[in-house]
């Protein structure tokens, strides 16, 4: 049974999921694989697959230590399951690489509940933002994250409102610095960065109407128990837990604002929807219900290879 093996967090786990993400990378990519066939391609596909899998691990660094589940690994499961059910995700390398900067940044973000270190957390935060920035432009939206950091941890010492710009500045003086010595010109590197558009029309596919409604809809139906479940947690992990429903929100904007829309954008919203969808899988006490959810997740990417 699904549920029972995920129960509780075992390091064959951490195996298990590392071969379903290589399935689905696989999978996805094949074309990749197929079309250019040589040692290049195989060494560029291998250094993405990498960094997938090093953001699951980021992911569950982050989880783990915030305490945002119980001793489980559904967490992780679900992250990667996510892939499967909508795998445009796998297909952008650089929004993938902009998601494990984006990680990154909630862990420093996240850690700050312990009131230490808060300079270097938030300087360190800022810089990881920035760099996903560099890769997908509207990952600029978690800069938001930062600020409500700030907030809901209520810091009030007004120089640590400062250390944010200081990151972006730093990030900022080194990538332009980059393209003046590598002769590249600043304005068309920055002309269609602030382009957006609310055309959706692009995700009319049978497998993204499909995936998008299961994770929307199970997402949207786990966070009324994840609200609720906040007000039982000690009070220092509460903002831990509203900055993720946060993470969420920002996620819903990047992909409103996309744009070119073509379903990879649904990855900024794994890593809060796997923590939320986690928390409600905790609560459930009918081993049935929670053993045909799961099947339900793990079923669907199987039967959308056959529309």
């Amino acid at each position: 049974m699904i549920s029972n093996f995920f129960s509780k967090a075992k390091p064959i786990h951490y195996i298990v999921v590392s071969i379903m993400l290589l399935l689905v990378f696989v999978l996805t990519r094949i074309k990749a694989f197929s079309e250019d066939a040589n040692l290049y391609t195989f060494v560029e596909q291998t250094g993405v697959f990498l960094i997938c899998l090093f953001s699951v691990f980021v992911f569950d660094f982050l989880v783990t230590r915030n305490s945002l589940t119980k001793k489980n690994s559904y967490n992780i499961f679900l992250f990667v399951l996510f892939f499967a059910i909508i795998p445009p995700t796998i297909l952008n390398s650089q929004i993938i690489v902009a998601n494990l900067f984006v990680l990154l940044a909630m862990r420093r973000l996240i850690s700050l509940r312990t009131q230490k270190d808060i300079k270097k957390k938030l300087f360190d935060a800022s810089v990881w933002v920035s760099v996903a920035t560099l890769f997908y432009f509207w990952s600029s939206l978690f800069f938001i994250l930062v600020l409500a950091a700030l907030l809901i941890y209520a810091i009030t010492d007004l120089k640590n409102y400062i250390i944010p710009l200081i990151g972006i500045t730093t990030v900022a003086v080194i990538a332009v610095s980059y393209l003046i010595i590598s002769e590249i010109n600043i304005v068309d590197f920055a002309s269609g960065l602030f382009d957006f558009s609310f055309d959706f029309s692009a995700l009319n596919s049978k497998q993204i109407i499909v995936g998008s409604t299961l994770i929307l809809s199970f997402g949207l139906w786990a966070l009324f128990y994840y609200i609720k479940n906040i007000r039982s947690q000690m009070k220092s992990y509460r903002p831990s837990f509203k900055l993720i429903i946060i993470s969420a929100i920002i996620g819903l904007g990047i992909l409103a604002v996309a744009p070119s829309k073509d379903g990879s954008e649904f990855i900024f919203l794994f890593a809060p929807l796997s923590i939320i969808m986690t928390n409600y899988i905790e609560v459930i006490t009918e081993n049935w219900f929670k053993e045909t959810l799961l099947w339900v997740i793990v079923l669907t990417p199987i039967a959308m290879l056959m529309l």
